[in-house]
């Protein structure tokens, strides 16, 4: 089973810092350059300058944003910005958010977890690519620190865990904030759920929802620093643990937009008004999706059926997007820039996804395969920044 403790976290201190609004940021791989930008100018403190630095002239081996990652994490230290908790802890955390026409909470706990190769108790569902995991390296060995949690969901139920919440989460929140896009995230500190978390995840797996591309480099890091030290932090690494029976937490689609190649779209499936009733129609749990493209000057969506078992994206690439090498795909999970990118011709056709249930995602991994690169989009994502997890040893 997976073997989870508690640790000496890091959090902002926001009397000096500010809000955590100002210093937090979504995971590194869904802000874009605008964003990042922004976040940029937020604040001095804010977290995208440990994540997701940018380049800059005179840029080279000894000097990057990845070194300047590593000194921005040690002078916010020394200035009191960031600060070790006083002793060993899990982070209970709360998403609240407003989904499908009605209000959810999700509640998972941070928590230290031992890493262990691909395949025991800790599995993915998605293939990697080499490009992401050699950045998050470069930026690993600099920064010597877990800056964003792997998010990762087990089977459950687990009754003690749901007691856990409600006994702590009647208590006022450590930190508590709403973000951009409406999700309220609340952080708790808990010295005494190390017990709790261990006895959740008695004889469960992991799977991973986020994070695919940390944990490889958590591996990767891993082996690198027992070669030189022997065991130590690096063996284990932090993660959001969400039951994913109890929470359901849900798993959005990210749709697919042809970029190169030829995919023949057109004259498949029934065709409807508008995208507003594709995104009405597409169904996982009877292979429905969508397509939009542009036939005979008119943008046209359609609705199709696919043979074969949930989940969709797996039958739609090995009937439709996986029959020709030639095939070059973009990955976006906004149904509306799907559209906008087939208007205006920077793709030949976009194609819809219903969402997906957790366990049709384990049941592919149980089956003994992998889902296509970026088939899942689990929300709300755990905030970065919120807790930090260092690699020295008082935190």
């Amino acid at each position: 089973m997976p073997r989870a403790g508690p640790f000496i976290g890091l959090l902002y201190n926001q009397a000096m810092a500010g809000p955590p609004s100002a210093v937090t940021a979504p995971p590194y791989d869904t802000i874009s350059p605008i964003d990042q930008d922004r976040y940029h100018r937020t604040s001095p403190y804010n977290v995208v300058r440990l994540i997701l630095g940018k380049d800059e002239p005179g840029d080279d081996v000894s000097r990057n944003k990845y070194t300047r990652a590593g000194l921005h994490l040690q002078a916010w230290r020394r200035q009191g910005a960031l600060r070790p908790a006083d002793r060993p802890a899990v982070y209970p955390y709360r998403f609240q958010f407003h989904l499908g026409g009605r209000d959810r909470v999700v509640r998972g706990v941070i928590a230290e977890v031992e890493l262990e190769p691909w395949g025991g108790s800790i599995i993915p569902h998605e293939r990697t690519m080499p490009g992401p995991v050699e950045d998050r390296l470069r930026l690993l060995r600099e920064v010597r620190a877990n800056l964003s949690p792997v998010y990762a969901v087990f089977p459950g139920p687990s009754a003690p865990l749901r007691l856990f919440f409600d006994r702590v989460m009647a208590e006022p929140p450590r930190v508590e904030f709403t973000d951009n896009v409406g999700t309220r995230h609340s952080l708790w500190v808990a010295t005494d759920g190390a017990g709790v978390v261990t006895e959740a995840l008695r004889g469960e797996s992991l799977l991973i929802a986020d994070g695919h591309h940390r944990y490889t480099v958590a591996l990767a890091y891993r082996e690198e620093m027992r070669a030189r030290f022997g065991p130590g932090p690096w063996d284990a690494i932090m993660m959001l643990l969400v039951d994913g029976a109890a929470e359901d937490p849900p798993v959005l689609p990210i749709h697919r937009l042809v970029v190169a190649g030829e995919v023949d779209a057109s004259q498949t499936g029934e065709r409807v008004r508008d995208m507003a009733e594709v995104l009405a129609s597409v169904d996982d749990e009877q292979l429905v999706y969508g397509t939009v493209r542009v036939e005979d000057g008119e943008l046209i969506h359609r609705v199709a059926r696919l043979d074969g078992a949930p989940p969709t994206v797996c039958a739609m690439h090995q009937a439709i997007l996986d029959r020709d090498e030639a095939i070059r795909l973009r990955f976006v999970p906004d149904a509306t820039a799907v559209e906008q990118a087939v208007l205006s011709a920077s793709a030949t056709a976009g194609f819809l996804l219903p969402p997906t249930k957790v366990e049709r995602v384990r049941r592919v991994v149980q089956r003994g395969g992998v889902l296509p690169q970026k088939s899942t989009y689990f929300w709300p994502k755990p905030r970065t920044g919120l807790v930090l997890r260092t690699f020295d040893p008082g935190g």
